[in-house]
Formats: structure tokens, C-alpha cells, sequence
């Protein structure tokens, strides 16, 4: 799946919470049913996917951020969410 619309505003699903596991040193996205181990870029995304901001300006932050956030980082981790029902998108 791949989100094209830059505009979208996504959050994450109701059901899932990102928790940090300090004694792993990792985030975790948590859902009922799944956990998702994510990196530090992904849990900077999330932190950012809050329904106001766009994906456009998502991917804008990070890139002050990182130094390797490329075009379409963002829409892709996105998309996976949502392909996995971990994440939503609001469209326009």
C-alpha cells in the first residue's frame, strides 16, 4: 500500500499505544493482538502522527531530525501501519 496523498493526517489507531522498553533500549508499538518493535526514526514518526500534522510536514520535521530520513520514508511507514491496522489516516 502507499499513502500518495501528502496531505493525510495520520495517528495512531485507538488500540495501539508505543511504550519504551528501557531495559531493551527499543519503542514498541502495542496493539491486543500485535507488537511492533520499532527503530528510533519510526518512534520520532509516531511521536509526530498526532492528526494535526500532515505527512508532508511530517516528513519535514524529521528531516531536521536525521540526516537519512529520504522522500517517501514517511508515507511508507505510514502505509504499513495502516496496512496492519496499527494507524489511521485522515484525508484532507
Amino acid at each position: 500500500m502507499e499513502i500518495a496523498d501528502l496531505n493525510a493526517r495520520p495517528r495512531l489507531a485507538p488500540h495501539v499505544r508505543m511504550v519504551f522498553n528501557a531495559a531493551r533500549g527499543e519503542h514498541a508499538l502495542l496493539s491486543p493482538e500485535l507488537i511492533w518493535v520499532i527503530n528510533a526514526t519510526g518512534a520520532a514518526i509516531v511521536e509526530l502522527c498526532d492528526a494535526k500534522r500532515t505527512i508532508a510536514e511530517i516528513a519535514v520535521e524529521l528531516r531536521g531530525q536525521f540526516d537519512q530520513v529520504v522522500e517517501g520514508d514517511v508515507q511508507r511507514f505510514v502505509a504499513d501501519l495502516v496496512t496492519k491496522h496499527g494507524m489511521e489516516v485522515d484525508h484532507g
